[in-house]
Order: structure tokens, then sequence, then C-alpha cells
């Protein structure tokens, strides 16, 4: 009985230290999540009484040839920032931890852009695609080829957003960078003295010893391609035709339409499709990995 009541007692405490984190998480995450599956399946325009209207929300905006375009650009976008973004990130990483001259200047300047506003970014880069004054034009006129309206043609729009996106490293840089300054020195001193060369190294002990944060950098920058808004919609609002739209837009549009029905079913998708396409990267990047986790 006495073991009993112990036992009682600490779950009774661990409850106790845990239950203003199960709050919070209650609150602000499982009642919205609850509440905006629920608003999905009705027709509401966010003030006014509610009308059952089952999956005809689902049905109406997987309809609209705009959001099956918006579906698209979420997973090119995720895939971009997945597998363009973070190996940049991680090359940048590996050169400046071998400490080369200005290494911590470098460190710095590679990730100020993450500490600058997205508004600010996006005006600037608004500025250089320019059709008619922006530097990139005036390079590409320069070389005897032919200005383009980067951000105004379909062609071009989503990767010159996307481009400009790709290029801020530095969140992921330091992420990668700490973790390959964790590792033992004694194990390049042995490769040294094996006659291993610096591209040896970095094959065969950096690489593996980093494959866990690889893993969780390439899915923390999928997971913010899935969510991607701010710079899209500033620079281009999801034009020209809808080239650029992204789930995160055409949730905003709805509800400025006061459409909150479709607006709830386009964030339940996009949580699904988010979910999904995580999950499996994760299972594809840890195949064979001796150290993965289930």
């Amino acid at each position: 009985m006495a073991g009993t009541r112990r036992m009682s007692a600490g779950a009774g405490r661990i409850l106790l230290f845990l239950s203003p984190v199960l709050v919070i998480y209650l609150a602000f995450f499982l009642y919205p999540l609850l509440f905006t599956a629920f608003t999905s399946l009705m027709k509401w325009r966010g003030i006014g009484a509610m009308s059952f209207f089952g999956f005809g929300n689902y049905a109406k905006i997987l309809g609209e040839s705009s959001f099956r375009v918006a579906i698209r650009n979420n997973f090119v976008w995720a895939l971009s920032l997945g597998l363009i973004q973070v190996p940049l990130a991680a090359l940048a990483a590996l050169i400046l931890v071998r400490k080369p001259r200005g290494w911590r200047f470098l460190r710095t300047a590679y990730y100020l852009p993450n500490v600058i506003s997205t508004v600010a970014l996006a005006m600037v880069w608004s500025a250089v695609y320019n059709a008619q004054y922006g530097p990139l034009n005036v390079i590409v006129e320069a070389l005897g080829l032919e200005r383009r309206n980067w951000l105004g043609d379909p062609a071009t729009a989503l990767a010159a957003v996307i481009f400009q996106s790709v290029l801020y490293i530095g969140y992921f840089m330091i992420i990668i960078l700490a973790a390959a300054m964790d590792i033992p020195e004694e194990l390049y001193e042995a490769a040294q003295i094996d006659g291993a060369s610096v591209l040896r190294q970095t094959v065969s002990i950096t690489l593996p010893m980093l494959r866990g944060t690889l893993v969780t950098s390439a899915t923390l920058a999928m997971a913010f391609g899935m969510r991607h808004f701010e710079s899209t919609f500033l620079m281009t609002q999801g034009g020209p035709a809808f080239s650029t739209t992204t789930m995160g837009i055409s949730l905003f549009l709805k509800m400025d339409a006061l459409r909150y029905g479709e607006a709830s079913a386009i964030g339940m998708l996009l949580i699904l499709l988010g979910t999904v396409l995580i999950v499996l990267i994760r299972r594809l990047l840890s195949w064979r990995d001796p150290l993965a986790r289930d």
C-alpha cells in the first residue's frame, strides 16, 4: 500500500508540473485544431449562425484549378528548401567548421539576414527584380540578353520568389555548424594519422555524425516551405495568374472574402499534406540509418 501511495503521489506531482504546459497545449493548439476541423464542415461567414455543409467545402476548393496550383507550389517550396537550402547550409557549415581566415565574420554575415524583417527583405528583392530599373535586369542587359519581368511572368515568378528565400542559409547553417563543432577532435586526429585527406574526413566522419542533424534540418525546412506565405504575398500576391499562389495565400483570400468554412478546409488540408510529406521525408532520409529511432 505504501508503494502504491508513493507512486500515486509521484504521478500527482508530475501532473502538477506538466499542467501549465497541458493547459497551453489544449488552449492554443488542440482546441483551435478541433474548432478548425469543425468549421471546415460548415458554411460560415465568421459571424452569424453556421450551417452544416459536410465535405462540400473540401470538394469546392479541390475543384478550383488555382487551389490545385497552390498545392503543387507548396510541395515545390517544401522540396526546394529541404533539398537545396539545407545542402547549401551544410556546405557552408562544413567549410566554416575548419575555421578558415575570417570564419567568425562569415558566420555572422550568413546569419544576419535571419534577423531582418521578412517585409524588408521582400521589398529589397522586389526592387532587385524590378522590370525597368532592377539591378538584375541591368546585369542581364549588360550581358546582351533581353530584360525580363521576373515577377510578372508566370514562367519565372515562382522560381524568382523561391530563389531569394533559398539563399538565406544562416538559420540551418548555425544548427549544422554547432553540431559539427561537437564532433570529437580525436576522430580527425586519428584520421590524419592514417593519411586521410580533408575530403575523406568530411565524407567518412563529419557527414555520418551529422546525419541526424541534417534530417532534422531538412524536416524543419520543409515544414517552413509547406506553411510559406509572407514573401510571396508581399512580392506577387500569388500572381501572376495564380502561378505563385500557395495554400497559405488561398486560405488568406478565403478569409478575406468571409468564406471561413472553405478557409478552415484549406487549413485542415495543409495540416494533413504537411504531416504526410514530413513523415515520408523523415522515413526516406532515415532509411538504413543505424542511429535512427522509430
